[in-house]
C-alpha cells in the first residue's frame, strides 16, 4: 500500500505532527482567492482539471490535535477532496472551495490543507476543514472550485470543477491507482514527521500508488489466506 493511502488512514496520527513554519506552505486559512488571473484552460493535452472525489469523512468530529493543521479545526467537519492532477500549493486558498448542502446552504470554510500527503507525487489530496452541513439532516452534496487553483505544472486552472460528495455512511473507496515515478522530486513541503516510507527498490519491477477517497487502514494481523491486493491489466 502506498504512503499516501496509509497516511490518510488515521486522524489520530495528527498527534505526531509538530507545528512549524513549514505548515504555512501547505495549509491556508485565507478566505479569498489571491491567485492572479492567468487565463489558464481547464484542459491541456490529454489532461483535464477535474475533481475526482469529495468524501464527507468526519461530521463535527475532527480530533483536538487537528489544531496542529489549523487553528479552530477540532470539532469541525473534515472532507478530503482529490484532484485529477497534483496542484500548485501556492495557488491554493481556503476561499477557492465552496461546499453546498442538500438544502442549498453554503458551507463555512475554516481552512484547507495538503497535510499529511505532501510527498513527491501526492499533492492532489486537499483536506477541507469547516462546517459543511449535518450528515443526517442536511448533508453536503457538492464541492465546487470557485477560485483559481493551478495544476502543479502550471498548464491548467481548476476553477469551475465540481464533484458530488460521497456521504459518510458508505465509507471511502479506491479513487485512483497510478504507477509511481521514482525520479519525481520531493518539494520538501509540509512536516518532516509526515514523510512516508520510500518503497523498497530491490527486486521490485513496479510500484503503484493507491489513492483512496478517505482514511483506510490495513487489517492487522491479516486474515488467514489474505494475500494482499491483486492487479489486473
Amino acid at each position: 500500500m502506498a504512503a499516501s493511502s496509509r497516511r490518510m488512514a488515521a486522524a489520530a496520527a495528527l498527534g505526531a505532527l509538530g507545528a512549524t513554519s513549514s505548515m504555512a506552505d501547505v495549509t491556508s486559512l485565507e478566505l479569498t482567492d489571491t491567485t492572479a488571473e492567468t487565463a489558464l484552460p481547464r484542459e491541456s493535452g490529454d489532461q483535464s482539471a477535474e475533481l475526482l472525489s469529495a468524501f464527507f469523512g468526519l461530521d463535527n468530529d475532527l480530533p483536538f490535535l487537528s489544531r496542529l493543521i489549523c487553528r479552530g479545526a477540532p470539532g469541525k467537519d473534515g472532507m478530503p477532496v482529490i484532484f485529477s492532477t497534483e496542484i500548485d500549493h501556492d495557488t491554493m486558498q481556503a476561499g477557492d472551495f465552496q461546499v453546498t448542502t442538500r438544502s442549498g446552504a453554503k458551507g463555512t470554510m475554516q481552512c484547507v490543507s495538503l497535510l499529511p500527503a505532501t510527498d513527491a507525487g501526492e499533492l492532489r489530496t486537499v483536506l477541507l476543514v469547516g462546517e459543511f452541513g449535518d450528515a443526517e439532516t442536511d448533508p453536503p452534496m457538492q464541492v465546487e472550485i470557485v477560485g483559481r487553483i493551478h495544476s502543479l505544472n502550471g498548464t491548467m486552472d481548476f476553477r469551475g470543477a465540481t464533484v458530488d460528495v460521497t456521504p459518510l455512511e458508505p465509507g471511502p473507496s479506491l479513487i485512483l491507482a497510478e504507477i509511481m515515478d521514482s525520479d519525481k522530486p520531493d518539494l520538501g513541503l509540509g512536516l518532516a514527521r509526515t514523510d512516508g516510507d520510500d518503497c523498497p527498490s530491490e527486486g521490485i519491477l513496479q510500484a503503484v500508488r493507491a489513492v483512496w477517497a478517505g482514511g483506510v487502514t490495513l487489517e492487522w494481523p491479516a486474515p488467514i489466506g489474505w494475500s494482499g491486493f491483486s492487479l489486473s491489466a
